[in-house]
């Protein structure tokens, strides 16, 4: 089955860098095969946030290439052993938000934040999730500034709207047992001579939790679910 739109979680996802077929909530992609969140489309402008603010017929694997493993091992957290999807969309969120432009580039950024991802190319948007850290000009700047960030989270839950539609069909998440989870949190942001300061933060996920799998993720959504 070729991707399908996103918004089939039911919280009308629309991926940065991306001209969707939008396919409707997740009842309405029962009848096309019992899918719970596919999608289709080609690239689309968008623009990356920085840390510190915020159908085809097959499968096809996303526009970004897959950037290389930085020498030496990961800069960022491997992805845990964790088969909870509320568990892991909390880590993955802690990852997504911290970063420390003093000691990693934004190549060996990127390289880190990729094996978070699931190898299932038919479902991954690898470009909503690189889109959640700077340009290479702006990761400059936050490296001058010795700009560094950690991150905490409060709450995880599924979208009302995504539960409501498991509750109409729970047999559909089988499919690809793909979950949109809403995160909460806190970053701390620290830079040179003194600097720093906190904010909130929220986002919404799409996981991958796979019976007798590590979960991995899939997709950033570019709004917040409730």
């Amino acid at each position: 089955m070729g991707k399908r739109s996103l918004d089939a979680l039911g919280i009308g996802w629309k991926p940065p860098r991306r001209v969707l077929l939008v396919a409707g909530i997740l009842a309405a992609l029962l009848v096309l095969a019992g899918a719970v969140a596919w999608w289709t489309g080609r690239g689309q402008s968008g623009s990356a946030s920085a840390p510190h603010t915020g159908s085809s017929a097959s499968p096809k694997s996303t526009s970004a290439p897959v950037p290389k493993p930085p020498p030496g091992g990961s800069k960022v957290a491997v992805p845990p052993p964790i088969a909870d999807p509320l568990a892991f969309a909390r880590a993955s969120a802690v990852m997504l938000w911290t970063f420390d432009a003093r000691t990693t580039s934004r190549d060996d950024q990127l390289a880190s934040m990729h094996t978070w991802m699931t190898g299932e190319t038919a479902y991954a948007d690898w470009d909503s999730v690189q889109a959640q850290i700077p340009d290479p000009l702006l990761w400059s700047r936050l490296k001058d500034n010795a700009q560094h960030a950690s991150a905490t989270t409060s709450e995880a839950h599924f979208p009302s709207a995504f539960k409501q539609a498991l509750a109409e069909n729970p047999q559909a998440i089988t499919q690809a047992y793909i979950y949109a989870v809403t995160v909460r949190g806190k970053t701390q942001l620290t830079w040179n001579g003194g600097g720093g300061g906190a904010e909130d933060r929220q986002i919404t996920l799409a996981v991958q939790c796979r019976p007798g799998k590590d979960c991995r993720l899939v997709a950033v959504a570019p709004r917040v679910a409730p």
